[in-house]
């Protein structure tokens, strides 16, 4: 698989209709204990958006994940992709640009933008996220936020795109929830939830056509 081929693919098929739920779907966690999570918010949700940075590195094409530090939120210790709550006035792309810079040091400028996936709602923050798909033409330089990123994993998308991917089991969501987690493995790490559902849509997408698997 080529970034230039790959970028060049996605640059048309982002404007198309995407999958949204139909991707989306097999990836949600369900509940498998007695205690059942009430998601239930009162005001609208809050806009952000993430960023799926596509690079090559020895020949493999990478997008970096972060791993959040565990504190009293929702999303305590989980693996997500870089992002975060769009500021006033801000696109959403805004956004995911200077969330990737913050959080993993990217520098915005040496980065493109391709297009974005569909919007989705993350029900626990409840957040309308898009995801925003961009690239790097050479090797980002990463530097984690000392105070937002435990750590910085790199998914491997060829990896991704292997039928034997998705892997199930369950996980103790917010310390106390028993859900039964569809997700994937990325450097030891489980992708799960919002994170897992939003890179299958981009998973879906890339197993279209031919090409990426080569």
């Amino acid at each position: 698989m080529k970034l230039e081929k790959l970028v060049t693919y996605l640059q048309q098929r982002l404007k198309e209709p995407l999958p949204a739920a139909i991707a989306h779907e097999p990836l949600r966690a369900r509940p498998s204990g007695s205690l059942i999570p009430d998601f239930t918010h009162k005001i609208p949700p809050k806009p952000g958006s993430v960023l799926i940075l596509l690079y090559e590195e020895e020949g493999l094409i990478k997008f970096p994940l972060i791993k959040r530090p565990e504190y009293l939120g929702a999303h305590s210790g989980q693996v997500s992709l870089p992002g975060g709550k769009a500021e006033p006035g801000e696109t959403l792309i805004e956004t995911a640009l200077r969330e990737g810079e913050e959080e993993i040091g990217v520098i915005r400028a040496e980065i493109e933008v391709i297009g974005a996936l569909s919007e989705f709602f993350v029900m626990p923050s409840n957040f309308m996220v898009t995801p925003v798909v961009a690239f790097a033409s050479r090797q980002p330089q990463f530097v984690a936020d000392q105070h937002e990123v435990e750590s910085i994993l790199k998914g491997d998308l060829k990896a991704l795109l292997q039928e034997s991917a998705i892997r199930e089991k369950e996980i103790l969501a917010a310390g106390r929830y028993k859900m039964l987690a569809p997700h994937f493995e990325v450097e030891n790490q489980i992708v799960w939830g919002a994170t897992a559902m939003i890179i299958n849509e981009l998973r879906f997408i890339l197993q279209e056509v031919e090409f990426p698997h080569s």
